[in-house]
C-alpha cells in the first residue's frame, strides 16, 4: 500500500484519538511502521481513525544510558510520508520565515519548547538533555516529524508550528 492510501484514516487534528497502553499488536505495528523493534516505548500518545498508533512517546534514556531526546515520536508511513515531502518542498523555509516575521509566532514557539523539555523531564530528567528539546525548537524549524508528532501528542495550541504543519497535511488528505 503507498504511503497516501493511507490517509483515509486521518483524523482532523480536532478529533484526537487517544489510547495510552501498547498492547502486542501494537508492539508489532510499531515494529512493522519502524522497521525495527522500538527502544524506549512509554505509550502510545496519538492513534490514527482506525486505531492505529501514530505517535509514541518514548523514555529520555534508551537502554538506561543513550540519552534520547525525542520524546514523541511520529511512526504512522501516512505522516512521516508526508512530513518528508514537505521537507523535500522546502516548506521549512517557508516555516522559518514565519518564526522570523512573527514575534507571536515565535514567543509561542520558544513556550512550546519550553513544554516539551517540562514533559520530558516528567519522564526522566537527563542532564545531558538539559535546554535541548526537539524539531529546531525554539529558534528555527528543522525537523517537521517530531514538531508534528508534538502537536498530536500535546494537542492544538500547544506546538503551534507543529500545529500548522498539521493542518497543511490533513488538507492535502482530504478529500
Amino acid at each position: 500500500m503507498h504511503p497516501k492510501d493511507y490517509a483515509i484514516f486521518l483524523k482532523s487534528p480536532t478529533e484526537r484519538c487517544f489510547s495510552k497502553e501498547a498492547s502486542e499488536k501494537d508492539y508489532i505495528t510499531i515494529t512493522e511502521q519502524l522497521g525495527r523493534k522500538p527502544r524506549g516505548l512509554l505509550e502510545i500518545s496519538f492513534r490514527m481513525h482506525d486505531e492505529t498508533p501514530a505517535v509514541i512517546k518514548t523514555s529520555p534514556m534508551i537502554d538506561a544510558k543513550i540519552p534520547f531526546p525525542t520524546l514523541y515520536y511520529l511512526t504512522h508511513p501516512s505522516l512521516v510520508y508526508a512530513c518528508s515531502k514537505l521537507e523535500a518542498d522546502g516548506y521549512m523555509l517557508y516555516l522559518n520565515g514565519l518564526l522570523t516575521a512573527d514575534s507571536e509566532l515565535r514567543e509561542k514557539y520558544e513556550t512550546a519548547h519550553k513544554l516539551y523539555i517540562l514533559s520530558r523531564d516528567n519522564v526522566l530528567k537527563v542532564p545531558e538533555l538539559a535546554n535541548f528539546s526537539a524539531g529546531g525548537m525554539p529558534n528555527r524549524v528543522k525537523c517537521l516529524h517530531s514538531l508534528v508528532a508534538h502537536s498530536l501528542a500535546a494537542g492544538k495550541g500547544v506546538q503551534v508550528i507543529g500545529d500548522i504543519v498539521s493542518e497543511q497535511i490533513w488538507c492535502a488528505f482530504a478529500f
